[in-house]
């Protein structure tokens, strides 16, 4: 499966659940063991709020390749936020979201170092 063939929301459908995975192995390789606090802990990565923030913090380590795939997702016609957030948050949301799924598919390797960037934040 080629990734430039998906439609940029599915990418950002699949890029969803690959993040969020991360984050939970993440969490608990932190040795938190208590759902509750898994739970409370995840917030801080899997919000829209948060992921926006992460985008803007790892840009700068990007490929121009993955900024484009950043702003495929980001720019792709959505109808309108969740009413917790913002548009423009949601929207860099999805560009995060995009590009994980892209990389899951096409370079697993780019993926780890991504997420790491992301989690060395704490």
């Amino acid at each position: 499966m080629k990734a430039d063939n998906i439609n940029v929301l599915a990418l950002a459908y699949l890029g969803d659940s690959v993040y969020d995975l991360y984050i939970r192995e993440y969490l608990i390789g932190k040795n938190i063991v208590n759902v509750n606090e898994l739970q409370s802990e995840s917030i801080k990565y899997v919000s829209a709020k948060s992921q926006s923030y992460y985008l803007d913090k790892i840009s700068e380590f990007l490929t121009e390749k993955e900024l484009d795939i950043v702003k495929r997702g980001r720019n792709h016609k959505s109808h309108k936020a969740p009413k917790n957030t913002d548009i423009s948050t949601y929207k860099n949301a999805t560009g995060l979201e995009t590009l994980i799924g892209y990389l899951y598919l096409e370079d697993k390797v780019r993926l780890d170092e991504i997420m790491k960037l992301i989690e060395r934040d704490d």
